[in-house]
């Protein structure tokens, strides 16, 4: 899909520190935004005032969502693991029932997703996840099966998608695009730290690459040890 096909973009999730790196660096490339939050995350989005549209409402409610992306050519998407209400799986699907046919749909995650179970995750990683699930149920803050389930309604569906699966995420100025593999487990993606802001930078510029669809790339900043060690067999966009 060629920049020029993309024109309008919805975000959703736009109100979080990765959704309004999103939504600047969408309007940077001349697209028009509409984002989607929820009602008392609003006022985060005031320094987009009269730049973007945004459509309050919880983001796994299709209504919300359906008058979100209508007209849109691309949807990004933030799967969080909130409460344990199916939030992530609700959001997805809303996304999956009501984005115009054709349109480019790209999903941040982490790195715990897999699509064919041929990521390589170390035990410190693995320890560290199930104790996250455990925590998040008890306190009923975070649901990360529910995160793995929407992904799979996802990997399931035939829409041009994109799941972005991001390492570790810091705060800092771009060091531009991130790299990205098939696989965690590689060797270019040893460093797992990305910041946030190319994080946001590889999700926007995923819409208009080709090559992404259809495809889960687990990716790490360019400027890591591990990226710059192997960066004969790094992935970067054109």
């Amino acid at each position: 899909m060629g920049t020029d096909r993309v024109k309008k973009v919805c975000i959703i999730g736009a109100s979080g520190k990765l959704g309004r790196y999103m939504v600047g660096q969408a309007l940077e490339r001349g697209y028009e935004v509409v984002g989607v939050c929820r009602e008392r995350s609003v006022q985060k989005l005031a320094a987009f005032e009269g730049r973007m549209t945004v459509v309050p409402g919880p983001t796994n409610d299709p209504e919300v969502i359906r008058r979100a992306v209508a007209g849109c050519d691309g949807v990004l998407t933030v799967l969080v693991p909130w409460g344990v209400r199916q939030y992530a799986s609700g959001t997805a699907q809303a996304v999956l029932d009501h984005a115009p046919p054709g349109a480019r749909l790209v999903f941040s995650c982490g790195w715990h997703i897999t699509r064919d179970g041929e990521d390589r995750y170390s035990r410190m990683f693995t320890m560290g996840v199930r104790i996250a699930a455990v925590l998040g149920r008890l306190v009923r803050a975070v649901e990360i099966d529910d995160q793995v389930e929407a992904c799979r309604r996802v990997f399931a569906s035939d829409t041009r998608w994109t799941v972005v699966r991001g390492s570790s995420l810091e705060e800092g100025q771009s060091q531009g695009l991130p790299v990205w593999s098939r696989h965690v487990g590689d060797p270019v993606l040893a460093s797992n730290l990305t910041r946030r802001v190319d994080f946001a930078l590889f999700m926007v510029a995923a819409l208009t690459d080709d090559t992404l669809v259809q495809q889960a790339p687990a990716i790490v900043g360019c400027r890591t040890p591990s990226a710059l060690a192997h960066a004969g067999g790094l992935h970067k966009h054109a």
